[in-house]
């Protein structure tokens, strides 16, 4: 069975390729396989779409492991006897932590001080601070959770949001948002991107959060509507942090760089402590593939998910 992976590594780490496998190696640079007919496992390579583009050329292909939690970008290119698996959990660190860095650096103003100390310029003036404030997180999977837990150790108020209310776990419905924001002092999204949740956050919702909330998001870019947030921080009625924008990449003269948001180009996911969990995964994956077994992280195709990948 041919199997393509991203990572030359991979073998020497597994102590070889499990039987069976007949594995090679691209990382989404340079010129793929010619022949990728007979291709029946495809592990796509993080970060780079152009390794999506082989997929419509597999029509042997009977598994697809994206290292992305969200794949709403590779559905399409998949046929329903696909077997299609995500990356739950291989995430949920990284942007945890790039989750909190933008709200402390929105917080406690880390950008004003930067400039301050490029003009050697010493200015000191309170800000506001994390502790103490009320966070309501919209989008509670397993990276809502994991920030979650870095807000608590901050001394933060956490508000749990999901599609669905689940009264046992103290997780409200995102049908409950109208009565939540107005209290919020800080609105995070971790939402993957699906047609209802594109679109999520415009201008009515927007308008329900008191002034100087700040929000912040690190899902997808389309599940904020850019232009009703423009609006906002025009004003200066609200605060942004995102890592993730509405369009991607950014274009140069958009706005949101001038708008006072804070923007980095969606790097939340992919820090130092993704990329050993995610060879460990694929690495248990290529085990299971070549001796039949059932996939982790399965989202869609003709396997049900049995369990998700451990995060560690």
């Amino acid at each position: 069975m041919r199997v393509l992976v991203p990572w030359a590594q991979l073998e020497e780490q597994m102590g070889g390729w499990p039987d069976g496998l007949q594995v090679e190696v691209y990382d989404g640079t340079g010129a793929p396989p010619e022949d990728v007919s007979d291709v029946e496992l495809y592990v796509l390579p993080y970060g780079r779409s152009v390794g999506r583009d082989l997929l419509p050329r597999m029509p042997a292909l009977r598994a697809v492991q994206s290292l992305s939690a969200g794949v709403e970008k590779v559905l399409p290119l998949i046929g329903p006897n696909v077997t299609l698996c995500n990356g739950r959990g291989l995430h949920d660190a990284s942007a945890a932590e790039h989750g909190l860095g933008l709200i402390l650096a929105a917080q406690r103003e880390l950008p004003r001080w930067v400039r301050d100390q490029d003009a050697g310029r010493w200015a000191p003036e309170h800000t506001r601070s994390l502790a103490d404030s009320r966070v309501v997180l919209v989008g509670y999977g397993s990276i809502g959770a994991a920030l979650e837990q870095r807000l608590l150790a901050c001394e933060a108020e956490v508000v749990r949001v999901a599609s669905k209310a689940d009264p046992g776990r103290a997780v409200h419905g995102v049908d409950e948002l109208p009565s939540l924001l107005p209290t919020a002092d800080i609105v995070v999204l971790t939402l993957p991107e699906t047609p209802g949740t594109i679109g999520l956050v415009g201008a009515e919702t927007l308008a329900l959060l008191p002034d100087d909330a700040l929000v912040v998001n690190i899902g997808r870019g389309r599940t904020l509507d850019t232009e009703a947030l423009l609006a906002e921080l025009t004003t200066g009625r609200l605060r942004a942090a995102l890592d993730v924008v509405d369009p991607e990449p950014l274009p140069s003269d958009h706005p949101l760089w001038t708008s006072g948001a804070i923007v980095t180009p969606h790097v939340g996911g992919g820090a130092a402590t993704f990329y050993p969990r995610a060879e460990r995964l694929v690495a248990e994956q290529l085990r299971r593939f070549a001796d039949g077994r059932p996939l982790l992280n399965v989202v869609s195709g003709p396997e049900l998910p049995q369990e998700a990948a451990p995060s560690s």
